[in-house]
């Protein structure tokens, strides 16, 4: 789980980097400041989109594995009923037996 949230860490900091660097180049860019000022402006909507799309699917992964958990979960619990009940009922009839 460290390592993902490592790698997530370092992606976070690439894409900021990526935006920070975007921003000085255009600010240092020959253009006007109205025109710098809507560039930068439309670059940050378009990030402000994807990481906004990243976090929708991760979200959506995570609760695909809670899902997945929980079913795991659930079969476990009912194989350990089923092999319960099976002792219990092989206990009664052994004491039957005797």
């Amino acid at each position: 789980m460290s390592e993902q949230t490592g790698a997530g860490e370092k992606l976070l900091y690439l894409m900021l980097g990526a935006v920070i660097g975007a921003a000085t180049a255009l600010l240092l860019a020959p253009k006007s400041g109205e025109e710098t000022r809507k560039i930068i402006l439309s670059k940050a909507r378009e990030r402000a989109d994807t990481i906004s799309s990243q976090g929708k699917a991760v979200a959506e992964k995570t609760s695909e594995y809670l899902d997945r958990g929980k079913e795991i979960v659930q079969q476990q619990k009912d194989s350990l009923n089923a092999a319960l009940e099976a002792g219990k009922k092989a206990y009664r009839e052994e004491k039957e037996k005797v």
